[in-house]
């Protein structure tokens, strides 16, 4: 079975001396219970997988037994670094983190080397539980959707493939029946995220708000647009605040993210009209209801999602890193995405050879602020399958 270059370092940091809470933190359909199973079979009989996935309501009671599971096998374990907990889902038992907190400070009293990670689909509940009552206990890796480099070491996709399917590993296998890939995509993928990870675990007043803000997003993917031209779009009474609020819901389950503008003040970036971008191709391209061949002899409709595969593989690649993705718009000139990291400032402008609304804005960008390196992808510059195929934190270095 293939291994995710996260797996060794996941693997490594289990054994470490010091006790450190891994949480795995996510989209669905990542990875993140394939790479908790492997690193089970390369520990052994050392460990205890529980998953809160189940239809039966659970509650911290469960936690505790699980956990009590785990000290059993740590106290009857050979091994100097004791026995492997691992609790999946764990975003869906109300009060996780405080029921996490307590007995790992036990067992930190007690002595008791008991390794624990946690996974959840939902960053931002996982994020809130965190910072809530587990500071100083835990550290956070994140699961993305996957990169070009690694659908083509386990499946031998080629780039146009990539563009097209984005990075689900679950649909590799589906792709030769588009019909079914697209089943799956939109109820597997999109309806389980939405309706599971979304609407069941955070109050949405407005559920066909947030649905329709997906779709526009999908739509709309690489694209600026005011929080007031998307009511319009969307033909609702809403208000921005409300927008805002959903697209960082749809964003912290890996669907649509919102890149803000980059100004140099932190202050007047979280005002800015954001640029819309999906964190997954293969939802753009179920969407748009068109197959791989129609897609890729549309000019227009393939700039598009070259475009959007660029600014999702750094919004993924980034990640967890110290870099910030923004983008740059000014008197109709636009840089498509700007990376952010201290003093290192990078312009990525995506070249595909579709007519764009805005004109290339590089030179403007680079006469107001300190750019370090200007990049040109595509047409041109570096040719698109090579930009892929680099990390891109290689570009901040």
């Amino acid at each position: 079975m293939y291994k995710r270059p996260l797996y060794h370092r996941i693997a490594g940091r289990i054994r470490e001396p010091r006790r450190f809470i891994q949480v795995l933190a996510g989209p669905r359909q990542t990875g993140k219970t394939t790479l908790a199973r492997q690193i089970m079979d390369g520990i052994g009989s050392d460990t205890h997988y529980a998953s809160a996935d189940e239809p039966a309501l659970k509650d911290s009671v469960w936690i505790e037994q699980q956990w009590e599971a785990g000290r059993h096998r740590t106290r009857s374990s050979k091994g100097q670094h004791g026995a492997l907990l691992i609790l999946d889902e764990i975003q869906k038992i109300p009060d996780w983190s405080e029921a996490v907190k307590r007995l790992w400070d036990q067992d930190t009293a007690d002595r008791l080397q008991l390794q624990v990670m946690v996974l959840g689909s939902s960053t931002l509940l996982i994020q809130q539980g965190l910072t809530e009552s587990l500071a100083g206990r835990f550290e956070v890796i994140p699961v993305t959707h996957w990169s070009f480099v690694e659908m083509r070491d386990a499946f031998g996709w080629n780039v146009d493939q990539y563009v097209f399917y984005g990075g689900y590993p679950g649909t590799a296998e589906l792709i030769e029946d588009e019909d079914r890939w697209t089943r799956y995509v939109n109820d597997s993928l999109i309806e389980t995220t939405i309706s599971r990870d979304i609407l069941q675990m955070r109050r949405v007043l407005k559920p066909a708000l947030l649905r329709r803000l997906f779709e526009l997003g999908c739509a709309y993917s690489g694209q600026v647009l005011s929080y007031h031209k998307m009511l319009g779009q969307l033909q609702d009474a809403g208000n921005t605040t409300t927008l805002a609020h959903y697209l960082r819901l749809l964003e912290s389950a890996g669907l649509i993210a919102g890149l803000p503008k980059y100004y140099g003040q932190r202050t007047r970036q979280r005002g800015s009209s954001p640029k819309l971008l999906v964190m997954n191709t293969a939802l753009m391209s179920v969407s748009s209801g068109l197959r791989f061949t129609e897609a890729r002899s549309d000019p227009q409709r393939w700039g598009r999602l070259a475009e959007s595969a660029v600014g999702a593989t750094l919004a993924n690649g980034l990640t967890g890193s110290q870099v910030d993705l923004f983008y740059w718009a000014a008197r109709n000139r636009e840089v498509d995405f700007v990376g952010a990291r201290g003093k290192t400032l990078v312009a990525f402008e995506v070249k595909t050879g579709i007519r764009k609304r805005a004109l290339p804005g590089v030179s403007a960008f680079a006469g107001k602020y300190p750019v370090t390196k200007k990049l040109l992808v595509g047409t041109g510059g570096i040719p698109l399958e090579e930009f892929l195929l680099t990390p891109p934190v290689a570009w901040f270095e």
